[in-house]
């Protein structure tokens, strides 16, 4: 991985208990900078994660919450972004399929209100309310955010048509906020392809094969690869903003 040297500099990353999030933390801890590494309140490998890296030397404090709740999101920023002292960083990372098997796209009657409010409330409304908070700080910073989004959102189904709506949605809030947050603060995204990381949604081995085989690099893909291009966007990447890169070893390349 391309080493940064981030000394002085503070990040928050989302949803950072597990997979993309802790590599993310974990990576930008490594090269100096201080982390917020958010998590559900009741998830015991957010504690687990801020006390590993805080073994390895590393300063990196909790911040709890739901980014999904309308005033807990906003309130775990604030309170981040005053422990940390300033933001230069924001990884909107936390996501969830809201739903533990693949939904077919012919299966609409699995399609349910309820997953609809799920997926919307934590992968759309959730980045914005937290972009939204996190926002002066950042222009005062300079800083710059990376949102999560994947290829869902682009010509993949992904684990449901409601997800992929979301993801989407992602994509294109990425725009206006570089729109809107320009020239003060870059905006961009990534889309993740397959990714061998803790999630709900449940994988057979046999699915995980056929995944890496339509790849065109032949894998799927670790955290750390997209901890390393997260990283190139926030620290690197100056002229680049409201701009989506796909992280999947070409994936959906080889399946069009």
């Amino acid at each position: 991985m391309i080493r940064y040297e981030l000394s002085g500099r503070t990040a928050l990353v989302t949803g950072a208990a597990s997979g993309i999030g802790l590599a993310t933390a974990t990576a930008l801890a490594e090269a100096g900078c201080r982390v917020a590494l958010n998590h559900l309140a009741d998830d015991p490998r957010g504690p687990e994660g801020v006390a590993r890296l805080r073994g390895a030397g590393h300063e990196v404090i909790a911040a709890p919450g739901n980014v999904g709740d309308p005033a807990d999101g906003p309130r775990m920023v604030e309170q981040a972004v005053a422990g940390l002292g300033r933001l230069d960083f924001l990884v909107n990372n936390a996501g969830t399929p809201g739903t533990t098997k693949l939904i077919p796209s012919g299966a609409l009657e699995m399609i349910t209100e309820e997953l609809w409010q799920t997926v919307i409330q934590v992968n759309l409304l959730g980045l914005f309310r937290c972009s939204k908070a996190a926002a002066p700080a950042l222009k005062a910073a300079r800083g710059a955010v990376v949102n999560v989004a994947s290829v869902a959102g682009l010509d993949s189904p992904g684990s449901s048509m409601a997800y992929g709506a979301t993801k989407a949605g992602v994509i294109s809030l990425t725009k206006n906020l570089a729109r809107g947050l320009a020239p003060e603060v870059r905006v961009n995204a990534v889309a993740p392809g397959a990714v061998d990381s803790p999630w709900m949604v449940e994988w057979t081995e046999e699915r995980r094969a056929k995944s890496a085989e339509k790849a065109l690099l032949k894998r799927r893909c670790q955290p750390e690869d997209l901890a390393e291009v997260i990283l190139f966007l926030l620290a690197g990447a100056g002229m680049v903003t409201g701009q989506t890169v796909v992280v999947d070893g070409g994936m959906t390349l080889e399946a069009r």
